[in-house]
């Protein structure tokens, strides 16, 4: 007997869930909420008679039932696939909904107006940008690019591409250094308030050129006065007169142009930075996703001319 089609969006459904380990990000991938993606696993279990997934509050896991329909559920859904990718013009023509996650200043400052030329050169295409400062799971959020600044990533199963290119400054307003003295030696900073990003692990480490020449180096361990999970809020802290930060260049350079900020302590060391786009790995990585990406490589070329921090990369546009 033909398989009704919705049971064959249910053994889709399955399939999903068992590929992205969630039915959050199932139903993310799918397109639907993920009461309806519960309701097609349920109403499949119940057609068959068994029980394919045991859930808990922490993990799904398989029963043996579940297991045996694992094979033949990933054969429908890369055929489902090719199927699609042939109806999208093998996959070429952008569309769809592009979810995109970004930290709060680059967004603000560098994304609003790449993403409209690129809705406008691809009208097939909807955006949607959720913010975040932290790494988050791509897959369990269901966004398909990632756009993060680091100085180095780790991420399993993502594919990374390098969008541009940055450093850091060490930076304090008029108003705090008028307040409490201009640092000019490393050990200064001991007896300076001292404003750190919580989220990396050595962030309260910063690194200094050694008097006499060479490359060697020392390292000052700051006590912070104040930390915050937020590039955005550190900047308005030290523009505030808080204290001293150590920022991105793209995140303060109008503030350097205008004296908001002034760079201080010469012999630090900026720390290199790349801005990076992220996306799950598979097998075909969708049309949107691909253009989207290197179009904001094409898009940043011009940020320094405008008066940002950023250096656009001359890595190969990805495939």
């Amino acid at each position: 007997m033909a398989a009704a089609p919705d049971e064959i969006l249910a053994l889709i459904a399955f399939a999903r869930v068992v590929e992205a380990g969630s039915f959050t990000a199932a139903a993310a991938k799918l397109g639907v909420s993920k009461s309806v993606v519960s309701e097609r696993i349920a109403g499949l279990e119940e057609r068959l008679g068994t029980r394919l997934l045991q859930r808990t509050t922490r993990k799904l896991s398989l029963t043996p039932e579940g297991l045996a329909l694992v094979e033949p559920c990933a054969r429908l859904v890369a055929t489902a696939d090719e199927v699609a990718a042939a109806a999208d013009g093998a996959g070429d023509r952008p569309r769809g909904l592009l979810r995109v996650d970004a930290p709060v200043v680059l967004a603000e400052d560098c994304l609003a107006a790449p993403i409209a030329r690129f809705l406008e050169r691809y009208p097939d295409v909807r955006v949607e940008v959720t913010l975040n400062d932290r790494f988050i799971d791509l897959v369990e959020e269901g966004i398909d690019v990632a756009v993060r600044v680091a100085s180095r990533l780790a991420g399993a199963g993502l594919v990374s591409r390098k969008l541009a290119s940055d450093q850091t400054a060490l930076v304090a307003s008029p108003a705090y250094l008028a307040r409490r003295g201009t640092p000019r030696e490393p050990e200064d900073l001991l007896r300076h308030d001292c404003l750190i990003y919580s989220l990396l692990k050595v962030a309260a480490e910063w690194r200094f050129r050694a008097p006499g020449g060479g490359r060697r180096e020392i390292t000052v361990a700051v006590e912070p006065r104040f930390k915050a999970s937020s590039g955005a809020v550190l900047r308005e802290a030290a523009v505030a007169g808080m204290g001293l930060a150590v920022l991105p260049t793209f995140m303060i350079a109008s503030d350097l142009a205008a004296g908001r900020l002034i760079p201080v302590v010469p012999a630090f060391v900026p720390v290199r930075l790349g801005v990076y786009a992220m996306y799950p790995q598979g097998r075909r990585v969708p049309a949107k996703t691909r253009a989207f990406v290197d179009h904001l490589r094409q898009a940043w070329k011009g940020l320094p001319e405008r008066g940002r921090g950023l250096r656009p990369s001359h890595e190969p546009s990805p495939d």
